[in-house]
C-alpha cells in the first residue's frame, strides 16, 4: 500500500494534450455505439478518467447519455431524449433502449431493465442497470415501482404505484433522526447492497366510470423534484456519483426492508436540505381530443405513435397561477410514452425527468387495470 501505483505510460501523456484529444472524442461521437469509446477513454487510467468526467457534461447540459449516473440525472431543457422500450411477455423483462426504434444488427444501447414481480400483497418492477440480474444484492441495482393492492375504498376505479430510488435524490448530506430508513445496519451491509431505498415518486390511475370508453386520468406527484425547478432559473436535483457502499456482507433472506418516504410530512423535518421538503411537481396527462371521424381519441405524438392503445400517454406540468410558470412551459410535454409493435415502445423523455424516472412511470402503465 505504500508503493506508488504504476499507471503505465498512457499516464503520462502532457495534460495539454491529453485534454484536448479526449475532448475531441467526446465531441466527435455523439451517440450509441459509437460513444463507447468515451467510456474506454475513462477506463484507461485515472488521469483520464478525471479529464473524461470533467468533459462530459450532464444531459441537461449536452444532451448526450454516456456514464451510468446519467441515468439519473434530469434530461435537456430543448428537446427531448428519445428511447424505446422492449417488453418480454415471456420472462416479465422490459429492456429500455437508447435510440429512435429498433435496429436490425443488436447495436441498441440498453440502458436499463426492469423485471416484474407478482407477490401477495404487491407486485414490484425491479429496476437494474443490466437484464440479466436483478437482485437487491448487486451493484446494478437502481430502484423500482411498486404497485400496492389497495381496497376498493381507498382506491376506487383506479391503480396506485410508488417509486422507490437506491441513492438518496440529491448529493446533499441527508441526516436522519431515526435508523428505521436504512435496509440494514451500517456494519451488516454487503459492499454489493444498496443502504437505503427512498420513495421519490406516486402515480396514481383514475379510470372514468364507464370503464371502456374514454381515457384514464393519470396523476404523479414527485416527490423527489420541487415544482421550482420548471419555474424561471429553477435547478432539478442532479446526482453525480451512485452511493458509497459497505464493507462486510449479510444473508438478504432474513433482512427486513425499511424504506424512506420523501412524501412524508414528519419525515421531512428531519432531513437536511432535502428537496422533497418543498412543494413537489406535479405531472398529469396531456387531455387527447375526440375525433369525430375517427370516433376515437386523440393526441399528436408527432410520429413516435403509431399504434392506437389505451396505454399511450402524455405528461405535463399541472400548476397554478401562483407558480409563475409560463403558458409555454405548461404546454410542453415532459413524458410522452406509446405503442409501435406488438411488444415495442417508444419513450421520450426531458428535463425534469431522467430517465429512471421516466422509465418507472412508462412501467406503471403496463400493469394498469381497474381495481
Amino acid at each position: 500500500p505504500s508503493e506508488p501505483i504504476q499507471q503505465g505510460r498512457w499516464a503520462n501523456l502532457p495534460p495539454e494534450l491529453l485534454l484536448d484529444i479526449i475532448r475531441r472524442v467526446e465531441e466527435s461521437e455523439t451517440s450509441w455505439p459509437a460513444r463507447t469509446v468515451v467510456v474506454f477513454c475513462a477506463s484507461v487510467c485515472k488521469s483520464w478518467r478525471e479529464i473524461t468526467k470533467e468533459i462530459v457534461k450532464p444531459p441537461e447540459e449536452c444532451g448526450r447519455l454516456t456514464f451510468p449516473i446519467s441515468l439519473k440525472q434530469p434530461g435537456p431543457r430543448d428537446s427531448p431524449i428519445q428511447c424505446f422500450i422492449k417488453r418480454d411477455r415471456a420472462t416479465s423483462v422490459y429492456r429500455l433502449y437508447f435510440g429512435l426504434t429498433p435496429s436490425e444488427d443488436d447495436s441498441d444501447k440498453l440502458l436499463l431493465a426492469a423485471k416484474k414481480i407478482r407477490r401477495a400483497t404487491s407486485t414490484d418492477f425491479v429496476i437494474s442497470l443490466v437484464a440479466d440480474d436483478f437482485s437487491r444484492a448487486s451493484n446494478t441495482y437502481v430502484g423500482k415501482l411498486r404497485q400496492v393492492f389497495a381496497t376498493l375504498e381507498s382506491n376506487f376505479l383506479g391503480t396506485k404505484f410508488t417509486t422507490y430510488d437506491s441513492q438518496p435524490p440529491n448529493d446533499a448530506a441527508i441526516q436522519l433522526n431515526s435508523r428505521s430508513s436504512r435496509r440494514f445496519h451500517a456494519k451488516q451491509v454487503s459492499p454489493r447492497v444498496p443502504a437505503c431505498n427512498y420513495s421519490v415518486a406516486t402515480i396514481s390511475y383514475e379510470l372514468n366510470v364507464l370503464r371502456t370508453r374514454g381515457p384514464r386520468r393519470m396523476h404523479c406527484v414527485m416527490h423527489s423534484i420541487p415544482v421550482s425547478s420548471i419555474q424561471e432559473g429553477g435547478t432539478a436535483p442532479t446526482p453525480t456519483s451512485f452511493p458509497h457502499c459497505f464493507d462486510e456482507k449479510i444473508p438478504l433472506s432474513k433482512v427486513k426492508e425499511p424504506v424512506t418516504d420523501f412524501s412524508s410530512p414528519t419525515l421531512s423535518h428531519s432531513l437536511v436540505s432535502v428537496p422533497a421538503s418543498k412543494e413537489p411537481l406535479i405531472l398529469k396527462n396531456k387531455a387527447p381530443r375526440w375525433h369525430e371521424q375517427l370516433q376515437c381519441w386523440c393526441l399528436n405524438f408527432k410520429g413516435r405513435v403509431t399504434v392506437a392503445s389505451v396505454k399511450n400517454f402524455q405528461l405535463v406540468a399541472a400548476v397554478d397561477p401562483s407558480h409563475n410558470v409560463s403558458t409555454a412551459d405548461q404546454e410542453k410535454v415532459i413524458l410522452q410514452f406509446g405503442k409501435i409493435g406488438k411488444h415495442i415502445f417508444t419513450m421520450d423523455y426531458r428535463y425534469p425527468l431522467s430517465a429512471f424516472h421516466a422509465f418507472a412511470l412508462c412501467l406503471s402503465s403496463f400493469d394498469t387495470k381497474p381495481a
